[in-house]
């Protein structure tokens, strides 16, 4: 039997990851967040010191690289080289580096193999930015969530300055633009929408009337996303 799987992709800040851990969880799917699994990479060439310029440095040191998923408690734990690294890759820097780095095609066909097998094995609700182009290009459900970047940058300044971390709206708006740039013009996988995904704006739309479209969408395509 071929299971479920459900696409979610859209620019940084979009609240993707937001929205899939929410449907994942009501929908009883495995949530697979695959931007998770590009930061680990990045943390890796951070901390030995490689420069996201460097391509020959980044393709050698893949080799040397392992990324995981595991479950614990329903949650999902990303584990680098036997270490869980959930906590240390949520940073300007390390997403930074992942946008710089993920432009590789050796990066992306590492963590692709995986994705895909996981999307075999299991009803899974999965995000990034090629999802629905590339990695599962099969998938029974698409969806392009985007918002404004002003919408955008607001949200990641709220959520650093929630944590204590200094920050300034312009440069939250800048790095947010300046993402958007290198994921859409990559020549490896740009960030696009899938021309069978729905588009869903979520700048004026809190969490719970996007999770509600999105159910709608889930729903219309057989993968029983109304509430019972």
């Amino acid at each position: 039997m071929r299971h479920m799987n459900i696409a979610i992709d859209g620019p940084a800040g979009a609240g993707k990851s937001t929205i899939a851990k929410r449907l994942a969880k009501e929908l009883g799917y495995i949530y697979v967040d695959t931007g998770a699994m590009y930061r680990a990479m990045a943390y890796y060439f951070l901390t030995h010191d490689i420069a996201p310029e460097d391509e020959a440095a980044i393709a050698a040191a893949c080799p040397s690289i392992s990324v995981t998923i595991r479950y614990e408690d329903g949650e999902q734990q990303v584990v680098l080289n036997g270490e869980n690294v959930n906590g240390v890759i949520r940073t300007e820097e390390v997403g930074n580096m992942a946008s710089a780095t993920s432009v590789y095609s050796v990066v992306r066909e590492k963590l692709t193999d995986l994705q895909r097998r996981l999307a075999a094995e299991a009803d899974v609700i999965m995000d990034g930015r090629d999802i629905g182009t590339c990695v599962l290009p099969d998938a029974q459900v698409k969806i392009y969530l985007t918002a404004s970047i002003k919408a955008r940058a607001k949200r990641r300044y709220d959520e650093l300055a929630a944590k204590g971390a200094a920050c300034d709206f312009d440069e939250v708006e800048r790095d947010i633009a300046d993402r958007d740039d290198r994921d859409m013009h990559r020549e490896v996988s740009p960030l696009r929408q899938a021309k069978d995904a729905v588009p869903v704006d979520s700048s004026d739309m809190g969490i719970d009337e996007v999770v509600e479209a999105i159910r709608h969408i889930i729903a219309r395509s057989g993968g029983q996303g109304e509430k019972a």
